[in-house]
C-alpha cells in the first residue's frame, strides 16, 4: 500500500514540473527520437497530418519526431516546400478572407496584425514555406494552446509545443525541403 501511494504521488508531482504546464499524460505526442525508414534526405522535414507528427531526418536512420496540430477539414494542405524564412516569436497577419469568416461566422473581429509575444497564436517561433518564390501562406509555427496537439483544428498551418518550435528552429536551417502527406 505504501509502494502505490509512493508512486501516485509521484505521478502526480511529475505533472508539476513547470507551472501552468499542460500534461500530455498518455506522451504520445511528446517530442522523441525514432527510427525512421523513409527515403527523404537527412535534414528534410516529414509531416504526417493523418498520424498528427512531424519528422525532423538524421543521418542515422533515426528521426526527431513532433506532435502537432494540423489544419481542420478544408483547410489541410499537402505537397513539397521549402523554409524560406524563419522567426523568433513571429508577428501574425490573419489573411482577409480568415478575417471575413472569423466575423461571418463568429461575429468576431482578427486584427489585421497582431505583434509577436506570449499571446500571438503563432506562438514562439515560425518556419514560412515556399514552393520557389511564392509564399504559400503555410507555417510550422508554435501555438499558445498545447491543447491543440494531436488535433485537427487550425485554418491550414502546422503547430507545436512552444518548447517544440523552438528545438526544431534550432536543428533547421533555411532551404530545408518540408514534405507534408
Amino acid at each position: 500500500m505504501q509502494k502505490n501511494l509512493i508512486l501516485c504521488i509521484a505521478l502526480l508531482l511529475g505533472g508539476c514540473a513547470s507551472a501552468g504546464a499542460v500534461v500530455d499524460h498518455a506522451g504520445k505526442y511528446d517530442r522523441q527520437t525514432v527510427s525512421y525508414g523513409g527515403s527523404e534526405p537527412s535534414g528534410s522535414i516529414v509531416i504526417n497530418t493523418k498520424q498528427r507528427f512531424l519528422y525532423h531526418i538524421h543521418k542515422d536512420g533515426t528521426a526527431t519526431r513532433y506532435g502537432v496540430g494540423v489544419g481542420r477539414s478544408g483547410f489541410d494542405w499537402k505537397g513539397v516546400a521549402k523554409v524560406r524564412r524563419k522567426q523568433k516569436w513571429p508577428s501574425w497577419r490573419p489573411p482577409q478572407e480568415m478575417r471575413e469568416r472569423e466575423l461571418a461566422k463568429y461575429n468576431r473581429t482578427l486584427p489585421v496584425v497582431m505583434a509577436g509575444g506570449i499571446n500571438n497564436p503563432l506562438g514562439a517561433r515560425a518556419l514560412y514555406l515556399f514552393q520557389g518564390t511564392r509564399d504559400t501562406l503555410y507555417r510550422i509555427h508554435g501555438t499558445n494552446d498545447p491543447s491543440t496537439i494531436g488535433k485537427a483544428v487550425s485554418s491550414g498551418c502546422i503547430r507545436l509545443k512552444n518548447d517544440d518550435v523552438t528545438h526544431l528552429y534550432s536543428q533547421v536551417a533555411l532551404g530545408t525541403k518540408i514534405y507534408v502527406r
